[in-house]
């Protein structure tokens, strides 16, 4: 039937600061609502992604105005009937958030419209969340009968504890600008302005040499799973592991004759 079936289409693309991709989820007509195959496919083409060495970055989004992505399938939803099938659908969720935080290389939620429940999980677990003003989110699961679970165990680390009860006990929805003051979204302009806002942060990460921003993604992830210590420990290795290439002399360097040009076109 038509409008049933969610697509994930991955499309590549060169710009001057290297390949980046871009995945739509293509179902507008359903606002972009995920089913569980519709799941497996987003992990797998996340997975695929993960295994190209000169990717730069990612752009996520939902296809048409209204919806980012709208949510988990409902209807399939509706028709689970013991805990074990329902283990096995929210597992698929989990693989898709799973996928995005363990790519190597920035994943930007670019959102427009509605991004409610697995939506707005899935932005959560994005690198960067750039909104445009129609943008509305919310967790209402608990509407549902349901809690809200995977990638809301970030929340707090986003908008602290105290909103995250807010978000998640009332099943409310926030509007971009509210969401934006909470935390929430990183970067909130109008609808016309959102591809333009996309292609700069674009710009600022691609202008960075590629290894230092894989390693950075990687040890920020690994910040949010460790005590304090732990996590001082991870940055002194990574700091070191950054020097088993010759990215940050050549950095250096570029950066240092930079410098002394300005330096002596000034004088």
């Amino acid at each position: 039937m038509a409008g049933d079936t969610t697509r994930i289409v991955t499309a590549l693309r060169e710009r001057e600061g290297g390949r980046v991709a871009t995945v739509t989820v293509d179902n507008p007509a359903r606002l972009n609502s995920l089913d569980s195959a519709a799941m497996h496919r987003f992990a797998a083409a996340f997975d695929a992604l993960g295994a190209d060495p000169e990717l730069r970055a990612v752009v996520l989004t939902g296809a048409g105005e209204k919806a980012f992505i709208a949510g988990a399938d409902i209807r399939e939803m509706a028709a689970i009937c013991d805990p074990q099938a329902a283990r096995s659908f929210i597992g698929a969720l989990q693989d898709c958030c799973r996928a995005i935080r363990q790519l190597p290389v920035p994943v930007i939620a670019r959102l427009r419209g509605y991004a409610f429940g697995g939506g707005l999980e899935i932005a959560a677990a994005c690198d960067l969340r750039v909104a445009g003003e129609s943008c509305v989110l919310g967790m209402p699961e608990v509407r549902l009968g349901i809690p809200s679970v995977i990638e809301a165990a970030l929340l707090p680390l986003l908008i602290g504890w105290g909103r995250t009860r807010e978000l998640l006990l009332f099943g409310e929805t926030l509007d971009a600008a509210r969401a934006a003051d909470w935390g929430l979204l990183d970067r909130v302009v109008p609808d016309t302005a959102l591809d333009a806002e996309v292609e700069r942060l674009l710009d600022s990460l691609t202008a960075s040499p590629p290894g230092a921003i894989r390693i950075q993604k990687r040890l920020i992830r690994d910040w949010e799973d460790l005590p304090v210590s732990a996590a001082i420990e991870a940055g002194v290795e990574a700091f070191a592991e950054a020097f088993e290439t010759d990215e940050p002399r050549a950095a250096m360097a570029r950066h240092l004759a930079a410098r002394a040009a300005l330096k002596t076109s000034v004088s």
